[in-house]
């Protein structure tokens, strides 16, 4: 048996009275009705009643204004007799009270659902009924179909030609700015561009932490990258697989050019938060090593704070800081330096699968060296570049089409990721500039699996996956409620209610 839903019941009830107190006012109505009818009649009687009389008082020849006192009463019995009055008044219909549903401010909701049951039992009231059907019109249910369908179902791109040429345009731009200005990690411009301003967020970082500057002669950057390194240690920084700093052979291969990467705790993302602040609470550090996670025991690491959540606080703090340490290479690497990885880069480590290159490698080995040879997060940030401006610029011309072709008003030119025309337009424009990357990669690399991954834009194959799957769900959705729109839709209207409020 399906359980009864209370809320509906709830307003099934309302409507009731609502429909009970309807035709109570128009019982009332036609009550008055009668007896205005009634009073009406009444009074034109009474007036010609009077009439009459002043008529036979001026054919007796009275004077009204006299003082003398005549007898008349014989022409009054004549005019009483004369005179027609409604023998049978209208009957007027009793009109019964309203059936009251028992509720008062202080009643919970258990005992108002007993009140609305009670009521719908004396009423007879249906509270298994379709709410849809019992408490719109069916005007109000043709307008709310027809709503539903057009903003809330998920619908199929109806793209034109100009829409493809337009996003195909976009990505070759994108692609043109990955091949010219990207390139393979600490060569391309615009990494350079990003690995100046990731040195230059280090030192703010260390700046705001306490950092005075360099010394006279020394590396500013270098400098920042210490002061952090002393002030947000870690218990998760092994970085051999044997020594003093190592983890005892637990993690075969680790060595300063990977360790963040293997180092779940040096993961930018949610995945290296929880890791870090659990390694620190434990005192453990977690790898991830031949495809499997492997969790050592470390020395005791004393967490600050007097609560648990101070101490959580403080362990945030500490993987924070950490990882500006980090982000720029150590302080006595030569050159460019290990940084962090892109974020959920290191979970491709898991994929020690397959036999890949000269030496038959699986794919988490070849990750791991592509990572070593430069492509961490400031790499990212370069890559990210032509993916945002092929993002950006297709929304533009998106919404320049909408505005100046098809003559939409300025708030239907929205680029929202939702409207499936620009949404199809996306995943052309991000194919696009992935195909691109792709030959490029192939043509330069002659099939060599660790330098075609070093030339390959994995950030613009992230974006391009993730259109490919929304597109691949509308296609199959299709005519479907999309539940994102409708929740979307009544977080708005539940705002604009508190707001009213």
């Amino acid at each position: 048996m399906t359980k009864r839903d209370e809320q509906v019941s709830a307003m099934l009830v309302q409507r009731h009275q609502l429909e009970q107190s309807e035709n109570k006012i128009s019982e009332l109505d036609a009550a008055l009705n009668v007896l205005q009818q009634s009073q009406e009649s009444n009074r034109n009687a009474l007036d010609q009643a009077l009439a009459d009389l002043d008529g036979i008082l001026v054919a007796q020849g009275i004077d009204t204004e006299g003082t003398a006192v005549i007898d008349v009463s014989f022409e009054l019995q004549e005019l009483a007799q004369s005179i027609e009055f409604t023998k049978s008044q209208p009957k007027v219909a009793q009109v019964s009270t309203l059936d009251m549903l028992e509720f008062s401010e202080d009643m919970s909701w258990t005992d108002y659902q007993r009140s609305v049951e009670q009521y719908a039992s004396r009423n007879n009231v249906d509270l298994s009924a379709d709410p849809f059907k019992a408490l719109m019109s069916p005007i109000q249910r043709i307008e709310l179909e027809k709503r539903i369908k057009e903003e809330f179902t998920i619908k199929n791109a109806q793209c034109d030609k100009y829409d493809y040429l337009i996003a195909g345009t976009c990505g070759v731009i994108g692609g043109l700015i990955d091949v010219f200005f990207i390139g393979m990690p600490d060569e391309g411009i615009l990494t350079k561009v990003t690995d100046s301003a990731v040195d230059s967020a280090v030192e703010k970082f260390a700046g705001a932490c306490g950092w005075e500057g360099a010394r006279e002669g020394g590396h500013s950057t270098k400098s920042a990258i210490g002061f952090l390194e002393r002030n947000f240690k870690v218990n998760y920084d092994q970085a051999t697989t044997f020594g003093k700093n190592g983890t005892d052979g637990a993690v075969v291969n680790l060595s300063p050019k990977n360790h963040h990467l293997k180092s779940l705790g040096h993961s930018p993302d949610l995945i290296g938060l929880f890791f870090s602040i659990l390694n620190q609470f434990t005192d453990t550090s977690t790898f991830i090593s031949n495809g499997q996670i492997i969790t050592i025991d470390t020395k005791t690491h004393e967490l600050k704070g007097g609560n648990f959540i101070a101490k959580v606080f403080s362990g945030f703090a500490n993987w924070l800081g950490h990882l500006f340490s980090d982000m720029a290479g150590s302080s006595g690497a030569s050159g460019r330096g290990a940084g962090i990885p892109i974020p959920f880069y290191n979970l491709l480590l898991l994929l020690d699968v397959g036999e890949f290159g000269q030496h038959k490698q699986s794919f988490a080995t070849v990750a791991t060296q592509v990572f070593e040879k430069g492509y961490d997060l400031r790499h990212g940030v370069a890559m990210a570049i032509p993916v945002l401006i092929t993002e950006l610029l297709t929304r533009l011309m998106w919404a320049c089409k909408q505005r100046f072709y098809h003559k939409s008003p300025w708030k239907e030119c929205i680029p929202s990721a939702s409207n499936p025309e620009l949404r199809r337009m996306l995943l052309v424009a991000h194919g696009t500039l992935c195909m691109i990357d792709a030959g490029d990669a192939a043509l330069r690399t002659g099939g060599d699996i660790i330098q075609f991954l070093l030339r390959t834009n994995i950030i613009g194959w992230a974006r391009f996956g993730s259109l490919a799957l929304k597109e691949v769900y509308a296609w199959h959705n299709a005519g479907h409620i999309d539940t994102e729109a409708v929740d979307e839709y009544l977080d708005t209207e539940y705002k604009k209610m508190l707001r009213q409020a």
